[in-house]
């Protein structure tokens, strides 16, 4: 007998399903795109007569790129496999994975937390000649992964209920924590009555109250109120089986997002060599704050389309699998289109959020309208690499991420450096877009069609 989430997931129709599931997603994830332009506003304001702070931030971010990278492997190869066990009727082997998965996530906070102690000067100092950036970055690094587990316990923990059909959750948590941060930005960057003016490194504590009270709501909902499957340690033991599920679907999520790390690592490192001054630093800190806008509502869009795909792939239910797979993409297509024409007719006024320098508007409109032509073939990858991680095929999604930025995105922006100088950096975006999004798209059709033949042989019952 099927249970409340298995009807929805079986018999609602699949536009409304996918709205009701990835709506609330995709409205928390906006607040938290919010969150990104609003931080990175105020730390602007420390000092507007330079951009140093902006490029401290953005020579920060591929660090916390690897603690959403590790907290998105552990979340994402979890939430896939309970929903995929709860589509095949096995509530108890859904709530080992799921305790597993928190296991893992605690053993990597005590890593990161390690970490801070060991990366950061090192780190920092190879980005940056700039004393004033690496003093700031250091700063606020130090403070993010000292008390990285609250944001990767809260990450992982709202995977767990997105793999249980419960999306509100997560958006009250994301609502929290980003309208705390929202308050906070200002009252411990510049001060408030009895709290000192600490810039940059105010900024890093509002975030991890935030961080940290999104964690006590999530543990709340998780510990008083009645969910489908048992979160508790009476019977649970370490299995390596459950383990080796979670890290077959989650490594390629992991390992997607440490290479971006590394890219953008990299990424920086080539606009350096063609401007000294570090302004192109802080065009690209720019585009990635903006573009969060963008690309958030679709991450939204993945958060409620991948339980739903899972789901019906585990009931070998292909007719509705297919089907979300069509709203997904239309859905996808019809944002990133939206955020095209934004960035094409006001990149000025965009740019003009974070910094009044002429030198880096200057430079900033030309690279955000050859940027966002990138935007509707990286759509398109996104629900692709989603699907393919549905599917159990991580590795795949993996091979997408690696060609992307590893084999395309930065050989790519190297050559075209070296050709046509630093405009001609950033068509290397919509150019490694655009060949993954064709490529793998192209692959995926015959990957779908034989994963439901073989799940019809084990013998999987339709409803």
């Amino acid at each position: 007998m099927h249970n409340e989430h298995s009807l929805k997931m079986r018999t609602r129709p699949i536009g409304r399903l996918i709205a009701s599931m990835s709506i609330p997603a995709m409205f928390s994830m906006l607040i938290q795109a919010l969150y990104n332009i609003i931080d990175t506003y105020y730390v602007a304001k420390i000092d507007i007569s330079n951009d140093y702070y902006i490029t401290a931030l953005g020579y920060a971010f591929p660090i916390q790129i690897l603690i959403l990278a590790f907290s998105l492997g552990i979340g994402i190869g979890t939430n896939v496999m309970v929903a995929k066990k709860l589509g095949e009727q096995n509530k108890e082997e859904a709530s080992n994975i799921a305790r597993t998965g928190i296991v893992m996530a605690i053993i990597g906070a005590v890593i990161f937390f390690i970490l801070s102690f060991i990366i950061i000067n090192p780190y920092m100092n190879f980005m940056s000649k700039n004393q004033t950036i690496v003093n700031a970055g250091s700063l606020y690094l130090k403070i993010i992964l000292l008390f990285s587990s609250f944001s990767i316990m809260e990450i992982v923990l709202t995977k767990i209920l997105q793999g249980m059909g419960r999306m509100l959750v997560p958006m009250f948590a994301q609502l929290i924590g980003a309208i705390t941060n929202i308050i906070l930005d200002p009252v411990f960057i510049f001060g408030f009555w009895f709290i000192p003016a600490m810039g940059v490194q105010g900024a890093a504590i509002a975030t991890v109250i935030s961080q940290c009270l999104a964690l006590l709501f999530v543990l709340g909902v998780l510990i008083f109120r009645k969910n489908e499957i048992y979160l508790g340690l009476k019977k649970f033991k370490i299995k390596l089986k459950y383990v080796l599920q979670i890290i077959q679907v989650g490594l390629p999520s992991m390992i997607m997002n440490v290479i971006g790390s590394l890219s953008n690592i990299f990424l920086n490192k080539i606009l350096t060599s063609h401007d000294p001054s570090e302004v192109a630093n802080g065009v690209l800190v720019s585009y990635t704050k903006l573009q969060s806008f963008v690309f958030m509502p679709v991450f939204g869009l993945n958060q409620g389309g991948i339980p739903i795909l899972s789901y019906n792939y585990g009931a070998n239910i292909k007719e509705r699998f297919v089907k979300a797979q069509k709203v997904l993409y239309t859905s996808a297509v019809v944002i990133m289109v939206f955020g095209f024409l934004i960035f094409q007719l006001f990149p000025r006024t965009l740019l003009s959020i974070f910094s009044p320098s002429s030198d880096l508007i200057s430079m900033g409109e030309g690279a955000l309208r050859r940027i966002s032509l990138a935007f509707i073939p990286a759509g398109v990858g996104i629900i692709t690499t989603i699907t393919y991680q549905s599917l159990g095929k991580g590795f795949v999604a993996l091979i997408m991420s690696v060609s992307r930025q590893a084999l395309l995105l930065i050989p790519l922006a190297y050559m075209l450096g070296q050709i046509g100088g630093i405009d001609s950096v950033w068509y290397a975006f919509p150019i490694a877009e655009a060949i993954i999004a064709i490529v793998f798209s192209i692959i995926l059709v015959g990957v779908v069609k034989k994963a439901f033949m073989l799940k019809s042989k084990e013998g999987v019952i339709n409803g």
